[in-house]
């Protein structure tokens, strides 16, 4: 089955074909660094850290980079505001996104460049777009001239002729043209500045990436990704001023994830519904976010409300559960019992089903709600096997065995994986003792063994297998929306509402 992926610029979904055989180069926009990213900014993160991990897993090598903007207006606005100097703001940020990001259970990219490290690269470029006549000088700026590239609106659809002045462009009575963009910025008294041919300045946000894309994946790769609100202005201009040079298209295909959303509006910094990335984090594991970003496919909108993160926590301390049944029976004395056991046939053909529909949902433009659909499936299964308890059969504990290892790795590929959580040998010596206690029919010393395993943070599970300890979930996900170290950057109207 072909792997597919919607493309923004072409409005449809294509077979994946890399340029170079075996490998995938792609580039996904990373932060600017004048603050702390919210949940709405970690979308993007895992949804791409998603895509690398299945590309990966399906055989392809992955070149993988993320850039840094370390140089931007709201990083000077929000230093001036913190009364440090610009370069030492963004360092204190890009180390904390660092954190956040492996919090998050991404990898990191093969490359992080940094803007402020790429001066050379950013004004080369600058100079062979002026040199193909398509950029002006105006007092120490460089503006790209939209007019000037016919290709102009292929990535967002937009018709030039329909874009209004100052809809989303910076108004600057300098331009010849409402709609053209600054390519290199003249300095101003007490902002950062690097000399260039034109004066001291520094650059705009879309020749950085145009620059460090092209210098670690090439003049043109193959998949460009970033959240839905870049595709316009951002990856347009982009594409035109570097296809305005080499002749090439900057990227082959355009992945775009949709909003996440709170009460139907886009969360977003500058409208104050936000929820900082590393705050929800202190309340909820990352697998529990992570399975709730997946939840839905990557291009639809996504609400982050209450019933959607209990859904995605209950679903999670379920598989949770499942993963440590399983990892407990297997561990037992195997059965040399090797009669014909239907169970067994029967668990072992949803797990054949499972791994086939699993990678084709992957495979059909990275479709994570699917693909963890059938992974709830299989775990259901298992789990109601269990509980029904079949027969002790050595047939059952090899399949057992599969399914806790076909789970493990669906899981690592979607981020989801629960770390083993090893029963302490304290609670592994109760759990015989109650064992013992019941074959000798002492129920009362059963009950006061099977309080000091729960008392010790353990639920206790009496199976066909035999008895198994499961942790107990410490988190409570309703904190989320009532503690104040998780609501930075919500309103208080907000709050109340919740």
């Amino acid at each position: 089955m072909p792997f597919t992926l919607f493309n923004t610029a072409t409005r449809q979904k294509e077979e994946l074909r890399t340029q170079e055989p075996g490998v995938v180069k792609i580039y996904a926009c990373g932060p600017t660094v004048y603050d702390f990213f919210h949940v709405g900014n970690a979308r993007a993160f895992i949804v791409f850290d998603t895509l690398r991990r299945v590309l990966a897993d399906r055989g392809w090598k992955v070149v993988y980079v993320q850039n840094i903007t370390d140089v931007d207006d709201k990083i000077i606005h929000k230093a001036e505001a913190e009364a440090l100097p610009p370069e030492k703001l963004a360092a204190k940020y890009t180390e904390a996104f660092f954190q956040d990001l492996a919090a998050l259970g991404c990898l990191p990219a093969h490359h992080h460049p940094k803007a402020t490290e790429h001066m050379a690269e950013i004004i080369a470029l600058v100079r062979k777009i002026m040199a193909a006549g398509h950029a002006y000088a105006v007092n120490g700026d460089i503006f790209f001239s939209v007019r000037s590239f016919p290709g102009y609106g292929s990535i967002s659809g937009k018709n030039i002729d329909e874009l209004e002045k100052g809809a989303r462009v910076e108004i600057n009575e300098a331009k010849q043209d409402p709609l053209d963009f600054a390519l290199w910025k003249a300095a101003k008294k007490g902002e950062p500045s690097w000399d260039s041919p034109w004066g001291p300045g520094r650059p705009g946000w879309h020749i950085e990436c145009s620059a460090m894309s092209m210098k670690y994946l090439g003049e043109s790769f193959d998949i460009h990704a970033g959240g839905e609100d870049l595709i316009f202005p951002h990856h347009e201009n982009e594409n035109a001023q570097s296809q305005s040079v080499t002749g090439k298209p900057l990227a082959r295909y355009w992945l775009h994830n949709g909003y996440l959303k709170i009460e139907g509006e886009k969360m977003s910094k500058s409208s104050g519904n936000f929820w900082i990335a590393r705050d929800v984090l202190k309340v909820i594991p990352r697998q529990v976010l992570r399975l709730f970003m997946l939840s839905a496919h990557y291009r639809s909108p996504l609400d982050f409300n209450p019933e959607n993160i209990e859904a995605a926590g209950h679903g999670y301390a379920e598989f949770q559960r499942t993963m440590e049944r399983l990892r407990g029976i297997i561990r037992l004395p195997r059965q040399e019992d090797y009669l014909t056991d239907t169970t067994a046939a029967e668990l072992e053909k949803e797990l054949v089903e499972t791994g086939r529909s699993f990678s084709a949902a992957l495979e059909d433009d990275l479709n994570t709600a699917g693909a963890l659909g059938f992974l709830f499936r299989l775990a259901n299964k298992t789990r109601q096997i269990i509980a029904g308890r079949p027969p002790k059969t050595h047939q059952l504990l090899q399949v057992f065995h599969a399914v806790h290892e076909a789970l493990g790795k669906m899981a690592e590929i979607l981020g989801v994986l629960p770390e083993p959580q090893p029963v302490p040998e304290v609670v592994q010596k109760l759990i015989e003792q109650r064992e013992a206690a019941r074959l000798e029919k002492k129920w009362e010393l059963s009950d006061q063994l099977r309080e000091q395993i729960i008392s010790r943070g353990y639920a206790l599970e009496d199976t066909t297998f035999g008895s198994l300890a499961l942790t107990q979930n410490q988190f409570i996900l309703a904190e989320l929306f009532t503690s104040q170290q998780a609501t930075r950057g919500v309103p208080a109207d907000r709050n109340r509402k919740k």
